[in-house]
């Protein structure tokens, strides 16, 4: 009975041990397929770690001798996930000389070489928030632009020579649209080449009858509805666009209001706008402006007289009977003043002829001068490339006559002044006091040239005890990406980073500038700015100056507890930032930052602990906040005098500068005074 026992408790163990080993086999199983089929995945990831990868190469490439200037960090590679998702492989190469930058401190890459491809693989197991896919596609558009910029420069040198050589491309000396094309083109006429002093506009239309629209803050004082009729009309002179997601330039806003606006009289306006910033409006409201020569354009008024009512004329007899019969008794001659009415109606046809002047644009209707504005400075009548008609109009037909037969902007060349005494000192290989990075479009080549002629001129600059570089990403044209590459080999001022631009993106662009400050450059301050802000650079150093030794700093205009826009053209959903207010922030046209917080922005970048927004003036307030929580604290200095919009008395920075602003506002600044040039 015992020996039963002892081989029935073996049978049950070798049963157990049975199933135990056939699990395990399974396992073994199970795992072998699994190398079988991740093998080959295994031997391309080494492949492609090892930089035998086309795309690769074509990185690699950046690192040449002729691209002196660009950032040639995977710094957009950064996929921008949340924390929990970082985990992305990490590994530094050997630099050779020929990848430092200006004989200073070479730039590693973040993640080693991993190339586009297999972030994209990556990236697909992942999700992606859709600033992460903007980020991800901007990338790898800017690797292959860069690649196709190779290309361009070795196979297609010859076929593109105009790029170099500044031949420009002739364009029609009129053009005529009727109402139906005009409709088709979203009521745009496209002028290639501008106008020149003669050209002349000549608009067939008929005004619309008036419209109820609602005025909210009508409502609120009357206690009403809020509705008005409204019948008015925009005619406008765009420019070329300056940059993604910013409105075109208007050169010329003519706006007639034939039911009046808040003067309840017919009026009709003149403006310009740079870069969504208005000027002063011209307003002529049927009161004759003064004849005084300063006052004047091209000797026109700039403002007719006009009556209410709708006759044709009337003569104005201010004179007695008396006075009348006497002048005649005595022979004196008498022209009677016609003074006419306003010369928009509603439903009648009128013949608007805008004409380009010498010293300003004139409009005359149904034959007769009613207007005159004057040029203002930062404008030229050749980036009027564009006509746009919109409002309450049926337009008939459009004729542009006397055009510009040709355009500086259609030749980069024309518009960059190749001389040695524009070009940028070298990177000091000592320390220095302020690093100056300035945020610029690919296609900005006359902003560029503006700001090398002016405040890059500084003592301070041209002794290396101040340090400004360009830092411009690429853009879908490769003969732009080919100029801007030679305009960065011929200026060494130039840190081209190797995305696909994007006004989304402009917060990368600080990254760079902070990295490149940290990483390249020994300076204790660090400082933003536009291609179009003019900096006051003496006046910046007495600033930093004044700060104490070691203190963490952040200056400039600082903005306190605004609120994210939720609609509208700039808006920002919940998604993109949840909280209701914004932290602290300087305005993004000219801020200072210390060296610490800059080498503390680029650590929490590299160990992708970095919090993004599309707003990059908001991402630095965020970003010095935290440092400011978790790190030391940081002196906030607040001072107006970084002007947001335009230009202020004493100024430090002036923005929405156009180049010929920034000549004029240097021009200042050599006679010594720091005056504005607002006028546009």
């Amino acid at each position: 009975m015992k020996r039963v026992k002892s081989e029935s408790f073996r049978g049950v163990y070798s049963s157990r041990r049975f199933k135990l080993s056939h699990l395990l086999l399974a396992i073994a199983g199970f795992y072998l397929v699994f190398l079988a089929f991740k093998f080959p995945h295994f031997i391309e990831m080494v492949a492609m770690l090892s930089g035998d990868t086309g795309l690769d190469g074509a990185l690699r490439d950046t690192a040449d001798d002729s691209l002196s200037g660009s950032l040639r960090s995977d710094m957009l590679d950064r996929k921008l996930e949340d924390e929990e998702n970082q985990s992305g492989p990490s590994s530094h190469q050997k630099v050779t000389p020929e990848e430092k930058i200006n004989g200073s401190k070479p730039i590693h890459f973040r993640y080693g070489r991993i190339s586009g491809e297999m972030m994209r693989r990556r990236n697909r197991t992942i999700h992606m928030s859709p600033f992460e896919r903007m980020v991800d596609e901007a990338w790898m558009l800017g690797a292959k632009a860069w690649e196709d910029v190779d290309k361009f420069e070795i196979e297609n040198i010859e076929e593109s020579s105009s790029i170099y050589e500044g031949n420009v491309e002739s364009c029609p000396s009129q053009i005529s649209m009727n109402g139906d094309d005009l409709n088709k083109a979203n009521r745009i006429m496209l002028l290639p080449c501008g106008l020149a002093a003669g050209s002349s506009i000549t608009i067939l239309g008929t005004p619309q009858y008036a419209h109820k629209e609602s005025v909210p803050q009508r409502s609120r004082l009357t206690r009403g509805d809020g509705m008005v009729l409204v019948s008015q009309f925009m005619v406008e002179l765009q420019g070329l666009k300056t940059g993604d997601g910013e409105y075109p330039p208007k050169i010329l806003h003519l706006n007639p209001r034939i039911r009046g606006d808040w003067s309840h009289r017919p009026v009709i306006e003149h403006n310009t706008c740079y870069r969504m910033q208005w000027g002063v409006a011209q307003r002529c409201d049927g009161t004759p402006s003064k004849k005084d020569a300063d006052m004047l354009v091209d000797g026109f008024r700039r403002c007719e007289k006009w009556t209410k009512n709708d006759n044709i004329y009337m003569v104005d007899s201010k004179e007695s009977k008396t006075a009348s019969w006497f002048k005649r008794f005595i022979g004196r001659e008498q022209k009677p003043e016609l003074t006419w009415s306003f010369p928009f109606a509603e439903g009648r046809v009128f013949v608007l002829t805008l004409r380009a002047g010498v010293d300003g644009f004139h409009i005359n209707v149904g034959g007769r001068h009613v207007t005159s504005f004057p040029y203002r400075p930062g404008f030229t009548i050749e980036d009027a490339t564009g006509l746009a008609i919109t409002g309450d109009v049926d337009i008939h037909s459009v004729h542009a006559t006397s055009l510009s037969t040709s355009h500086p902007s259609f030749s980069p060349q024309k518009a960059i002044e190749f001389s040695p005494e524009w070009k940028a000192p070298p990177l000091p290989a000592t320390p220095f006091r302020l690093f100056i990075g300035v945020l610029s479009a690919t296609k900005h080549f006359s902003e560029r040239m503006a700001v090398r002629k002016t405040w890059m001129q500084h003592p301070s600059i041209k002794v290396s005890h101040v340090v400004a570089r360009f830092f411009v990403a690429l853009n879908p044209r490769k003969e732009v990406n080919a100029m801007l590459k030679k305009e960065a080999e011929y200026f060494g001022d130039i840190v081209i980073v190797p995305f696909m631009d994007r006004y989304e993106l402009v917060v990368l662009k600080t990254i760079a500038i902070c990295e490149f400050g940290v990483q390249n450059v020994t300076a204790p301050y660090i400082m933003k700015c536009d291609d179009d802000t003019f900096i006051r650079v003496e006046s910046i150093l007495k600033e930093i100056n004044g700060v104490s030794l070691g203190q963490s700093l952040y200056m400039g205009n600082l903005n306190l507890r605004h609120r994210p826009l939720r609609t509208g053209k700039w808006a920002v959903t919940w998604e993109e930032w949840p909280e209701a207010v914004y932290p602290p922030y300087a305005n993004g046209p000219g801020y200072i930052i210390s060296s610490d917080i800059a080498r503390y922005i680029v650590s929490q970048n590299s160990r992708q602990k970095l919090r993004l927004f599309k707003m990059e003036d908001v991402s630095m307030g965020m970003w010095v906040e935290k440092f400011n929580a978790t790190m030391q604290p940081v002196e906030y200095s607040h001072s107006w005098k970084f002007c947001q919009y335009g230009c202020t008395l004493n100024y430090y920075t002036a923005h929405y500068q156009s180049p010929s602003q920034m000549m004029c506002l240097w021009d200042n600044l050599l006679k010594g005074r720091a005056q504005c040039c607002n006028f546009r």
